[in-house]
């Protein structure tokens, strides 16, 4: 996209161009015709013309005229389209070259994070990024004047580049996935837990539950037993005809206790 932004650019240069020579070699030989004709050096424009019903005489005077005024008029605005001619290509100079200068420091401070140049000095330091910066394959069609601010704003920046270094920013990544890693191990611990917890609650309400209903079969039980053994012992009390009474072997049992 780059490359057919910039040949449809150079074409329409190029059309801009050979149109103001056009136009201005058109102004050139019209007025001069003109002047020609009109000191009878050269013939006037010929040409038969008419309005509404009768022709008009010497029409192809006044077109020929006419014509002239309408390009020499044109040809007024052409110094204006030269300046802005000159100003679009100033700005497109500008920009390219403010892109270059963005690359070519974005090279440089990412080898200055990696602890590339190691000049202390100021002077040094821009010499070490511009010989950097002059032998990178894709810079060595860059001005120097470019390579050299390039290099100076990447020694501008050598101190955010020490503090925030390709090798600090691997230690901080590393660290922050280590915690995130316990972060995530913690949570799942808290998950297990509360799993348990829960499986422990529902086997607790369980227990309770069936502790609960054999305290209420045992009292039945009880309840019915109790009911039972009074008319046991009547009956084991009651002597026989055939037979001499007994002593009761049955024990008296002491009043139920009150339910659990």
């Amino acid at each position: 996209m780059t490359a057919l932004h910039n040949i449809t650019l150079q074409f329409q240069n190029a059309f801009l161009r050979l149109t103001f020579f056009l136009i201005s070699a058109a102004t050139f030989f019209a007025v001069t015709a003109t002047l020609l004709s009109a000191l009878g050096v050269l013939p006037w424009l010929s040409m038969q013309a008419g309005f509404g019903a009768g022709p008009v005489s010497d029409a192809g005077m006044f077109i020929q005229i006419g014509l002239t005024a309408l390009i020499l008029m044109l040809a007024f605005y052409l110094p204006a389209n030269a300046r802005m001619m000159a100003l679009e290509s100033n700005h497109r100079k500008f920009a390219l070259n403010m892109h270059d200068i963005a690359d070519a420091y974005q090279m440089a401070h990412a080898e200055d994070r990696g602890g590339l140049f190691v000049m202390s000095s100021e002077f040094d330091a821009v010499k070490e990024r511009m010989a950097f910066l002059r032998h990178h394959p894709n810079l060595q069609a860059l001005e120097p004047e470019i390579l050299e601010l390039a290099a100076q704003m990447s020694q501008i920046s050598h101190e955010l580049a020490e503090t925030y270094s390709d090798t600090k920013v691997s230690r901080a990544r590393m660290f922050l996935q280590q915690r995130q890693e316990e972060i995530e191990q913690f949570q799942q611990r808290i998950e297990e837990a509360q799993v348990i917890q829960n499986e422990l609650r529902q086997w607790t309400r369980d227990v309770e539950m069936e502790e609960t209903i054999a305290k209420s079969q045992l009292t039945r039980l009880r309840d019915e037993l109790f009911e039972l053994l009074p008319e046991l012992s009547t009956q084991l009390q009651t002597p026989s005809k055939d037979r001499a009474p007994k002593p009761s072997s049955v024990i008296a049992m002491s009043p139920p206790r009150a339910a659990e």
